[in-house]
């Protein structure tokens, strides 16, 4: 089994707890005695059902990601069909790294139901946080109670405590575990996942015999290196080809090609794998770019400003107000990762990007699916590609023709490159 930490059980009163409805977060902490009124997200409850939550304890950050995917199956498979189940954390405010993830479920009406013994039986494989929720006859206030099971034995860790209401935090907690889980600042500390990895994932040693031993060099090359940014269907594969032509550049993508067998396996894989396989990727590429700009311009598809905005838009829920706050490290540029000349991002009216999508009819990922159909996803998207700094972005309207808009974008590059 893998390591644990040890719970915080001293400081477990201290903790915040967060639930995730229809995508916006419900804040909670606990006390010694109730509240008038119990959180909002207790308070629209209907009577008479029980809650419970289990959170994850492994130290093992590899093992606690897909252990995260499993039991999120497993639940889903096995829970009664009327109960409710979302996303939960645990954290201590302000304290990096605090954050346990885990699940939060309202059991059907139905007495007596199988729940109970389904979390147990899971809390015991696992090593997990079982916890438990009950309200009084008014169902004004509730009381949770922990239990750790291990070997068969239910340990009491913390008994009686309200559930009391709790402002939200000043951004969302998963910025509190941001660094090094959805954003990487150095290639070794991404490369250092799939690494740990391989014994669950074969495939990635596969993955890491494709890269550079170390970080190539971050010096600025002889030519320069421009970047095209934006989200699907803004236009890029034809302005980054039109840039090619005219330039005589050479074109590169990020991941790299060399890497594209393994892009599906690792997409279907939890954010942690998944955001250190297209970190290292922007290496890969930037090694290529380094080389390349030796002797010609170079224009690279996406690159570390996607890999950043697509991981923390996706890791943080709710408004774009819970977005790591401007000037956050998350935003800015790695030290040992090349950074281009010039970085364009493309912006378009949401309608007309979505007409162009419907238009092209081709597969998306989860993420790209997820634009379609959730505002403030791409919100948070877009706002992320706003705060990146070292180089930041350049925001170009690509709803001209093709021809105006390559016209747009070199008077750019000639005027801040030097071509």
């Amino acid at each position: 089994m893998a390591a644990k930490h040890a719970l915080p059980v001293l400081r477990w009163s201290s903790r915040v707890f967060s639930v995730e409805l229809n995508g916006a977060p419900f804040y909670f902490a606990l006390a010694d005695r109730p509240e008038a009124e119990a959180p909002r997200l207790f308070g629209q409850l209907p009577r008479a059902r029980r809650c419970f939550s289990l959170l994850l304890r492994s130290a093992d950050r590899v093992h606690a990601a897909r252990l995260h995917a499993r039991l999120r199956d497993a639940l889903l498979r096995e829970l009664p069909p009327e109960c409710r189940l979302a996303p939960m954390c645990s954290f201590l405010p302000e304290v990096r790294d605090s954050v346990l993830r885990g699940f939060f479920l309202q059991d059907g009406p139905d007495s007596p139901s199988p729940t109970p013994r389904l979390l147990e039986a899971l809390a015991q494989q696992h090593a997990l946080l079982l916890c438990s929720y009950t309200p009084d006859r008014e169902n004004r206030h509730w009381t949770q109670h922990v239990w750790s099971l291990e070997g068969g034995t239910r340990v009491d860790v913390g008994t009686g405590l309200c559930v009391v209401c709790s402002e939200a935090p000043r951004c969302h907690p998963a910025a509190l575990s941001m660094i090094n889980s959805d954003v990487f600042r150095t290639f070794q500390d991404a490369r250092d996942v799939l690494t740990e990895c391989v014994a669950v994932l074969p495939e990635a040693s596969s993955v890491l015999e494709h890269l550079p031993s170390r970080a190539p060099s971050s010096a600025p090359p002889a030519f320069p290196v421009l970047v095209v940014e934006g989200l699907d269907a803004t236009g890029k594969t034809t302005l980054t080809e039109s840039l090619r032509d005219a330039l005589g550049a050479v074109l590169l993508r990020s991941p790299p090609q060399s890497l594209a067998p393994w892009r599906a396996l690792f997409d279907r894989e939890p954010p942690l794998l998944r955001r250190a396989f297209y970190a290292v990727g922007n290496y890969v590429t930037a090694e290529q770019a380094a080389q390349q700009a030796m002797k010609t311009p170079v224009v690279v598809d996406r690159f570390w400003h996607s890999t950043a905005a697509y991981a923390i838009a996706t890791a943080v829920s709710g408004p774009p107000s819970g977005l790591p706050d401007p000037g956050s490290e998350v935003y800015r540029w790695p030290a040992d990762l090349l950074r281009p000349s010039l970085v364009v991002l493309l912006t378009l009216d949401p309608e007309e990007r979505r007409r162009r999508l419907r238009d092209r009819g081709q597969g998306k990922t989860e993420e790209e699916r997820q634009l379609d159909h959730n505002q403030l996803f791409r919100l948070r998207v877009e706002e992320a590609y706003r705060r990146i700094s070292g180089p930041p972005c350049i925001a170009v309207d690509a709803s001209p023709s093709a021809d105006q808009l390559l016209q747009q974008v070199l008077l750019l590059v000639r005027s801040r490159c030097c071509l």
